[in-house]
């Protein structure tokens, strides 16, 4: 895309390199079955084992429990390869960048040296479990209860939206732990379900309008009982720390759409060129080189803001950058739809039959301002840090 786009100063060699075979594998091994994975709307266990050995999960991870200690950068580069060839339905980002830090930051020793090792080499599928039927952006409002009883947690209630629901194996679950009606964000907290936990059941896939590969679940918990050792983190703490993790999931989601985006472009410019209408290529239309000018430029733009981002992350793992990645996470999610739209349009008809890509960057681009905290919410985080 180096091409087509502002040349990047973000990434170093080795991580031009990984990007490559990032890339070959994905080709080679991911493109040319997507459509069935699609069909049947998962991705093969197996595939999350070959990337474990491939050193894709949870690259970050310390050496102490397996892992390569690579930075950031890495699991930028897997989740735009993903997103760039449109195989996001492979969820890969969501383990890496959405559920790992969470054992990372908050989990015991032992439970690191439990789970990390597993979630490296692909054994273990992560998940997080929050978002409720009768919630949805209200986290503090959850229902879903964990009662103590001696040595163990008696966990009730449901989840819903929960992806990579069928396949994973462990996964953070919120619940509620003391009743605050007037302060319900202080009794919620984080544990660690195993999918094999007796009382704990996944419930049908659910069907979507996109990213059709990526296995979407309810979940229930019916006395479901587990150790006091499966609490993440601190008791009663739980709402603040999905809130600390919560940025990380929203950077991950913008990254992705800039790359989708930049595949589809990729894509569409070919297409513009080799399509021909009143006996010249649809590129020669002046309408047409606007939009696709239009287009173009709000990548771009997308594009430098997320590397600068990833920059100050690089230099500041801790840096506050809540108004920013919520700006991004709503500006660039919502571009992405109004790209997508645009570029579908240039298709004409052809457009609208799923033989042909764009249709499916289509649909996959419109669960992007929902999940991980609407637009409407991201606006509100805005508001609220600059006082109004």
């Amino acid at each position: 895309m180096e091409d087509l786009f502002l040349k990047r100063t973000l990434f170093k060699p080795e991580h031009e390199e990984f990007r490559q075979t990032v890339r070959q594998f994905i080709r080679e091994n991911i493109t040319p079955h997507y459509e069935e994975w699609e069909k049947d709307g998962i991705v093969p266990r197996e595939l999350w084992n070959e990337v474990g050995e491939l050193g894709w999960l949870c690259p970050t991870a310390s050496s102490d429990y397996g892992g390569t200690e690579g930075d950031l950068l890495y699991n930028l580069v897997i989740n735009e390869e993903i997103s760039r060839a449109r195989a996001s339905g492979f969820f890969v980002s969501l383990h890496n960048e959405i559920v790992y830090p969470y054992l990372e930051s908050f989990g015991s020793k032992e439970q690191k040296e439990l789970y990390i090792p597993r979630a490296i080499s692909g054994e273990c599928v992560l998940a997080l479990a929050m978002t409720e039927p009768s919630v949805g952006s209200d986290l503090a409002r959850l229902s879903t209860t964990a009662t103590e009883d001696g040595d163990s947690y008696i966990l009730n209630g449901s989840k819903t939206f929960i992806s990579n629901g069928q396949l994973a194996d462990l996964f953070i679950v919120a619940a509620r732990t003391e009743a605050s009606p007037e302060a319900p964000h202080k009794g919620i907290t984080l544990f660690l379900v195993e999918a094999k936990t007796a009382g704990f059941s996944k419930g049908k896939k659910l069907s979507k309008i996109g990213l059709k590969a990526q296995d979407t679940s309810e979940i229930f918990f019916d006395n479901c009982r587990i150790s006091k050792k499966n609490l993440l983190g601190v008791k009663n703490r739980g709402f603040y720390h999905m809130m600390e993790n919560l940025s990380f999931e929203r950077l991950s989601l913008a990254a992705g759409g800039v790359a989708a985006m930049e595949g589809a472009f990729e894509l569409t410019k070919s297409y513009i060129q080799e399509r021909e209408a009143f006996k010249q290529s649809l590129s020669k239309f002046q309408h047409i080189r606007f939009q696709m000018s239009e287009v173009a430029t709000k990548i771009q733009l997308s594009r430098v803001f997320m590397d600068e981002l990833y920059e100050r992350l690089l230099k500041d793992p801790k840096a506050d950058l809540l108004r920013e990645v919520s700006m991004a996470k709503y500006w660039i999610t919502e571009t992405q739809f109004e790209v997508m739209h645009k570029m579908l349009q240039l298709y004409g008809g052809y457009g609208y039959m799923t033989e042909y890509p764009i249709s499916g960057y289509f649909v996959d681009a419109r669960v992007q301002s929902i999940y991980g905290g609407t637009s409407e919410i991201m606006k509100e985080i805005i508001a609220k840090s600059y006082d109004f």
